[in-house]
Formats: structure tokens, C-alpha cells, sequence
């Protein structure tokens, strides 16, 4: 999995905001194969923000995995 730069967070909020407002106006044109498209974008954008403000905040530990006898 590729790690994303916290240093791009800002640049990630600016498109995030433009596709919600693009999404506004998918919904007021009445475009449902547009706002389907515009709402699996912004669910990945989402999970990107999350990993910068995880990556800014230090390694997240994730515990030893239990060994199976």
C-alpha cells in the first residue's frame, strides 16, 4: 500500500471540497450516474485524508498477530 504524504493533507481538502460541490450540482442536474461516480471518489479521498492525519500523528501500533498451534 502506498503511503501518502501528510504535507499533501491541504491539497486533499481542496479537492475534497471540489467534489463536494460538484456532486452539488450532479444532484440539482439530476445526473445519477455522475453522483455515483462523484461519491466512490470522495469515499477513497476520505480514507487518503485518514491515513494522512494517521501518518502526522505517529506510527499506529497494530499489535503482535496471535501464532495458531
Amino acid at each position: 500500500m502506498l503511503q501518502v504524504d501528510p504535507k499533501m493533507q491541504p491539497r486533499l481538502l481542496v479537492l475534497r471540497t471540489d467534489l463536494q460541490q460538484r456532486r452539488d450540482r450532479a444532484v440539482t442536474e439530476g445526473w445519477r450516474g455522475e453522483i455515483e461516480g462523484i461519491d466512490l471518489t470522495l469515499r477513497l479521498l476520505e480514507e487518503e485524508i485518514r491515513q494522512t492525519t494517521t501518518v502526522a500523528n505517529g506510527p499506529v501500533a497494530l499489535g503482535m498477530p496471535a501464532l495458531r498451534v
